[in-house]
C-alpha cells in the first residue's frame, strides 16, 4: 500500500524540480516537460482534494464566501473587509482612526486583548505561535508536538465563542519546504489545522509566509488545509500584483497581508560603514505608508481580503522607533494620521511635527560619523513645519542594538545612556561623546502641544584617533 502523504510529498518535490528548470534553455525538452508538469500538477491536485472549492458553511459566524469571482469575509452575516493593524493595544485609537481589526502573534494576555477589542468593536486575528519547520527537534518529537496540540486545543475551546475572534493564524512566517525530511512538520501542522476546524468551525484558519514565495504557496496548496494564505510583505509590496498574476495559473485563492509597512532593517536598508542601519525620519515613514498603500495595495483584486499595518504600538527592533506608530507612553506619530486618512478616505485634521533631518557635527547619517572618546558633539534637528506647536524635545543616547538571537533582531527594550529634555525653543544639543569606543545612536523625539510626536536618530561611532 502506497503511503498517501509520502506520495504527495514526492509529487510536490518532483513538480518543484520541474518548475525550477529554465525551459527556454532546453527547447528540445520544453513540450515534454510542460506536458509532464501539467500531468503531475493535475494528479497532485486530484489526490490532495484541491480541485474545486471547499463546501462553505454559511451558518458559521465567520466564513469566506466566493461569489461572482470575488472572495469576501462574511462576519455575523455581513461582508467584512479587514482594515487592520498588528499589535496588542491602542484599541480606541484604532477604532477612531477607522480600523476594525487587530492581528496578534501569540496568546499573551489574550483574555484582556479580546475583551478590550470587543469593547471597541475591533475584531482579532489570534496568533498561535509555532517553531519554524526547520526545528526538527520539536517536530520529530511526538511528546512535544502532542503537548502543543493539547495546549492549542484547550485554548481554542476556551476562546472559540468570544465575539471578538475573527480567525486563527497558525504560525508566523513559517517555511513550507518540499523535502521529505519535513514530513513530521506537515503532519503536526495539518493535525493542528484539522483540530481547529473541528473544534471551532465558526472561524477560518490562516498562516503567514514572508513575502510572496511560490514554492511555499505550492506546498501549502498541495499539503495543507488552511482556508487562506496571508503574507508579511514590506519592500516587495510593489511586486505583489505581478507575482500574483504569474502564479494565477496554479493558485487563485483568497489572501490577506498580515504585515505591511516601511522597509525593515533587513531589506536593502542603507547602512553605515560599520553596519548600523540608517532609519528614516517619522515624516518619511508616514510618506512611505501613504505611497505604498495608494500605489501598490491590491485593493481592486477580488481575491484580496484586507491588510494589517505593522506595528500598532511600541516595540524595540533595531531601535525603539523603527516600526513603532506610538511611543512608549501612547503618543501617536504621523503614521497614525496617515492610517486614518487611508482607512477613512479623508485627510486627518491633525498637523504633526515634520522632521526634515538631523545633523551631528554638521554631518548626516550617511557620512559615517566618527567621534573621539569624550569629544565634543553637537546635534541639530531641522523641521519642514510645526515649529510653533513644539512643546518639548527629548534627546536620548543609546548603544547600538546589535544583539541577535538565531539571526532575529532583539525585542528587549534598551536603557538609554543619557536623556535630556528641554522646551521646544532650541532644537540643538551639545554633549560629550561616550568614553568607551563603539557604535551608538543619538535620538531626538519632538512633542507638539497635542501630545503627538516626531522622531529621528543618527548612528555614530566612537573611536580613538590613531
Amino acid at each position: 500500500m502506497v503511503d498517501y502523504f509520502s506520495f504527495k510529498s514526492f509529487l510536490s518535490y518532483f513538480t518543484l524540480q520541474l518548475l525550477s528548470l529554465r525551459l527556454q534553455n532546453r527547447p528540445t525538452l520544453s513540450i515534454r516537460i510542460v506536458l509532464l508538469l501539467l500531468s503531475v500538477i493535475t494528479l497532485s491536485l486530484v489526490l490532495s482534494g484541491c480541485i474545486g472549492e471547499k463546501d462553505v458553511d454559511r451558518s458559521a459566524k465567520v466564513y469566506i464566501d466566493h461569489a461572482d469571482g470575488r472572495y469576501t469575509i462574511v462576519r455575523n452575516g455581513k461582508p467584512f473587509s479587514v482594515r487592520g493593524a498588528g499589535g496588542y493595544s491602542h484599541f480606541r485609537e484604532l477604532r477612531e482612526a477607522g480600523g476594525n481589526t487587530l492581528r496578534t502573534w501569540d496568546t499573551t494576555n489574550l483574555t484582556q486583548v479580546l475583551d478590550s477589542a470587543q469593547k471597541h468593536e475591533i475584531a482579532v486575528i489570534v496568533g498561535l505561535p509555532l517553531p519554524n519547520s526547520g526545528d526538527l527537534a520539536f517536530y520529530n518529537d511526538p511528546q512535544i508536538t502532542e503537548a502543543r496540540y493539547l495546549a492549542f486545543q484547550s485554548l481554542v475551546k476556551r476562546f472559540r465563542h468570544h465575539p471578538a475572534v475573527l480567525m486563527w493564524c497558525l504560525g508566523n512566517e513559517l517555511d513550507f519546504p518540499y523535502k521529505w525530511t519535513y514530513g513530521d512538520f506537515y503532519e503536526s501542522f495539518n493535525a493542528l489545522t484539522d483540530m481547529i476546524h473541528r473544534e471551532d468551525p465558526n472561524h477560518p484558519v490562516t498562516t503567514t509566509i514572508l513575502n510572496f514565495n511560490p514554492k511555499y504557496i505550492f506546498n501549502i496548496r498541495l499539503r495543507c488545509n488552511i482556508d487562506l494564505i496571508s503574507f508579511n510583505i514590506f519592500s516587495t509590496l510593489p511586486l505583489l500584483r505581478k507575482n500574483l498574476d504569474n502564479l494565477a495559473w496554479f493558485w487563485k485563492g483568497p489572501y490577506m497581508l498580515l504585515e505591511w509597512g516601511i522597509n525593515g532593517p533587513w531589506q536593502g536598508t542603507e547602512q553605515t560603514a560599520w553596519g548600523a542601519y540608517i532609519e528614516d525620519t517619522s515624516k518619511k515613514k508616514a510618506d512611505i505608508y501613504r505611497q505604498r498603500y495608494r500605489q501598490h495595495m491590491p485593493l481592486k483584486d477580488p481575491r484580496f481580503l484586507g491588510a494589517c499595518v505593522f506595528f500598532w504600538g511600541n516595540k524595540q527592533e533595531t531601535t525603539q522607533t523603527w516600526f513603532s506608530i506610538f511611543d512608549e507612553k501612547g503618543n501617536a506619530s504621523e503614521a497614525m494620521g496617515t492610517m486614518q486618512t487611508i482607512w477613512k478616505g479623508k485627510s486627518s485634521q491633525v498637523i504633526y511635527p515634520e522632521i526634515k533631518y538631523m545633523l551631528l557635527n554638521s554631518q548626516g547619517a550617511r557620512d559615517n560619523i566618527l567621534l573621539n572618546p569624550s569629544g565634543p558633539a553637537s546635534a541639530e534637528v531641522l523641521l519642514f513645519k510645526g515649529h510653533d506647536r513644539i512643546r518639548s524635545i527629548k534627546w536620548q543616547l543609546f548603544r547600538e542594538d546589535w544583539y541577535r538571537e538565531n539571526r532575529v533582531n532583539s525585542t528587549r527594550k534598551m536603557t538609554p545612556l543619557a536623556t535630556t529634555e528641554s522646551n521646544g525653543e532650541n532644537l540643538r544639543l551639545t554633549f560629550p561623546a561616550p568614553k568607551q569606543e563603539g557604535p551608538y545612536r543619538i535620538f531626538a523625539t519632538i512633542y507638539d502641544d497635542q501630545g503627538n510626536f516626531a522622531s529621528c536618530n543618527t548612528p555614530f561611532y566612537v573611536v580613538s584617533p590613531p
